[in-house]
């Protein structure tokens, strides 16, 4: 099907619909297949997303039609590839409702949005005695940065407590602000625990204290609208792959005046106005922070699954997977022998898990032979591993195009390694 036909419609009585899943499934080709013989019932979505035809076909069109390096050329197929590149920067500013276009900068995803955060605005400005906060559910993209400039500057990182249910100590976190706090930098959605955060809230304590408000957010953008603006934060940054769109590009939002008061993180071509040997001056936002030639492809392909997932409905989408993590919630918590890991009162669509007896690769390596991926491991958040006292968990997460059977399918896999175990 073309992109937009799997758009539900509100009912006249203000209700919102119901996402037509089967009709979503088509678009995404990958789906058809099978592994070991299994129908692929794909529930690894936290860790990458599939990739719609939409999608596929823009980077292909790009490819065959229009490909060139942007900015520096004049000939036809520069001045085409420039203006795709462009309007794909302009479909981030209004998807996250930035105030312009120049404060999205296009990035290799979430991990460099925060290093270039850390790097080109706290280490230029942090001293010993400064404080950064962040919460022990964090990614390591979210972690290490902010490690890296405290060894720098001198500065302490300060780690606000979460709770057996994996949601943060808003009491702890509160009495940890206070004027050395300089920077916060918290996930909005835990890929770990699949809790979201109460950012709003955070972002105003934030500032209360004169510190920055810095987000993580790779696993919320695919799941309900972000509002940059209305979040009032700082700092904003995900990853296209987890959003339908292509790996190596994402985007990181920031405040013009925060922006325009930072050095370049990285030198090189077209983030700069003139070069002499003796001095260098700088260009305007964003170019100031894309030294090199772009991912030109990958913008192209994050703009074209903007517009799919827009297409489709982020509000339907979002309905869909808060019912399937309900349904999946009860189907887990019903099973001798699991414990689900992470049971927030507000979280989107993760389902981390541990079977008793049995290490988390093991329990991925038989569902794997059903045709069913998950992610096991420490998900890149072993904090929160040694929180819970566990090496690893199993996770399936949800999107789209998941339905109500791939999760009585995990289920059902999971009652033969609980057999294997016992």
């Amino acid at each position: 099907m073309t992109v937009g036909t799997a758009k539900e419609q509100v009912t006249s009585q203000g209700e919102l619909a119901r996402l037509d899943v089967e009709r979503v499934r088509q678009d995404f080709p990958i789906l058809q297949r099978q592994v070991h013989g299994q129908p692929l019932v794909y529930l690894d979505n936290a860790a990458t997303t599939q990739k719609p035809r939409a999608v596929i076909d823009a980077l292909s069109r790009f490819y065959e039609g229009s490909n060139s390096n942007v900015h520096r050329g004049v000939h036809a197929l520069s001045q085409e590839a420039t203006d795709l590149f462009e309007s794909a920067r302009q479909k981030i500013g209004r998807f996250l409702n930035t105030r312009k276009a120049e404060e999205v900068i296009l990035v290799r995803g979430t991990t460099e949005g925060l290093n270039l955060v850390a790097q080109s605005y706290a280490r230029p400005r942090l001293k010993a005695g400064d404080q950064i906060l962040i919460s022990g559910m964090e990614h390591h993209s979210n972690i290490v940065p902010w490690q890296m400039v405290c060894q720098q500057t001198g500065a302490e990182l300060k780690v606000a407590p979460i709770n057996e249910r994996g949601e943060l100590i808003m009491e702890e976190f509160v009495k940890l602000l206070s004027a050395k706090t300089k920077v916060v930098s918290v996930v909005h959605v835990s890929n770990a625990l699949g809790t979201v955060n109460p950012v709003r809230q955070i972002v105003e304590l934030a500032h209360r204290v004169g510190a920055i408000a810095v987000l993580d957010g790779a696993q919320a953008v695919a799941h309900a609208p972000v509002d940059v603006r209305a979040l009032d934060c700082d700092f904003y940054a995900f990853s296209g792959h987890k959003l339908y769109g292509p790996t190596g590009i994402g985007a990181l939002y920031g405040r013009a005046e925060l922006l325009e008061a930072m050095p370049p993180w990285q030198g090189g071509g077209d983030m700069i106005k003139s070069v002499t040997f003796a001095q260098t001056i700088y260009n305007d936002l964003p170019y100031k922070f894309e030294a090199g030639t772009p991912d030109v492809a990958g913008a192209v392909g994050l703009g074209a699954a903007i517009d799919y997932l827009q297409a489709v409905g982020i509000e339907q989408v979002a309905a869909h997977e808060a019912d399937l993590l309900a349904y999946g919630t009860q189907l887990l918590s019903d099973m001798e022998g699991v414990r689900l890991i992470g049971t927030a009162a507000h979280k989107a669509g993760v389902l981390g898990f541990v079977v008793e007896g049995a290490h988390a690769h093991d329990v991925g390596t038989i569902l794997d032979s059903l045709g069913i991926a998950v992610r096991t491991g420490h998900h890149c958040a072993q904090p929160v591993m040694d929180f819970f006292n566990l090496p690893a968990t199993a996770r399936a997460s949800l999107a789209m195009y998941n339905r109500r059977e791939e999760l009585d399918a995990l289920a059902e896999g999971l009652r033969e390694v609980v057999k294997v175990f016992a």
